[in-house]
């Protein structure tokens, strides 16, 4: 049987600014990638989040990102590759401790943002941020873009690694992500997303903003917690992939 694990990107308010409904979302996905406060995120609101995706039965997993408040971690920034690790381990462990104090254990790592696709590509820094997850826990699991130089680094380092894919972003010809400043790079219509995550499910391949059809090694599905109508789609997309025989579940359960 084939099968799939969804996540998305939570815990993304600051103070009194609030982003996005995670409830609702906790109720469809079975990851939840909780921001460590750098780009997104405070510690009342990683504890929140915790606690809600343990109340759900959803797999917890630190969402580090740039120090980047102002620019939500969508800005790249230039750091060596020893203070990458540093930043790594850093928030790796505040979203460790408040797991620990809920009882409930942290179970992968996925970069964000402008991070998260540099280390698709700089494979000088994606080996920093494997060996930062390694050296905090070995049995994590370390999520990056699918057919990346983050999934390389990780096997490399000896972690468990997932390969992701986007419900709802259009790829280049390399199975980049399109950036969302050209158009179409973002899937707005439900109907568009369900037959992307269809055929990354079932047939393991995604259809290229060319228009070819290109393999894509994807265990885990991500569906933008911060995207307007985003529980809407969830449960949409979840409910589609197992009408269509997929087996949703945590990717620790079966990686």
């Amino acid at each position: 049987m084939n099968q799939i694990d969804l996540n998305a990107d939570v815990g993304e308010s600051f103070g009194q600014y609030q982003l996005g409904d995670d409830a609702a979302l906790m109720t469809a996905i079975t990851s939840a990638n909780i921001a460590c406060g750098f780009h997104a995120g405070d510690p009342g609101v990683m504890r929140r989040t915790v606690a809600l995706a343990a109340n759900n039965g959803v797999a917890i997993g630190a969402h580090p990102g740039y120090p980047d408040l102002v620019g939500f971690g969508r800005r790249d920034m230039s750091l060596s590759a020893e203070e990458l690790q540093d930043i790594i381990m850093y928030q790796i462990g505040a979203l460790m401790a408040l797991a620990r104090a809920a009882g409930t254990p942290l179970n992968h790592v996925k970069p964000h943002g402008a991070l998260y696709n540099r280390l698709a590509d700089d494979a000088a820094l994606a080996t920093a941020c494997a060996r930062a997850v390694a050296a905090v826990d070995q049995s994590l699991i370390l999520v990056g873009l699918a057919g990346s130089e983050l999934v390389r680094a990780g096997r490399a380092a000896g972690l468990r690694v997932a390969g992701e894919a986007f419900a709802d972003r259009a790829y280049d010809g390399r199975g980049r992500l399109l950036p969302r400043s050209r158009p179409g790079a973002v899937y707005h219509r439900l109907e568009d997303v369900l037959r992307q995550v269809e055929r990354l499910a079932r047939e393991k391949s995604v259809r290229t903003a060319q228009g070819d059809l290109m393999e894509i090694e994807a265990d885990t599905i991500c569906l933008h917690g911060d995207t307007p109508g985003a529980a809407q789609m969830a449960t949409a997309v979840r409910r589609h992939l197992e009408s269509c025989g997929v087996r949703v579940a945590p990717m620790g359960e079966w990686l």
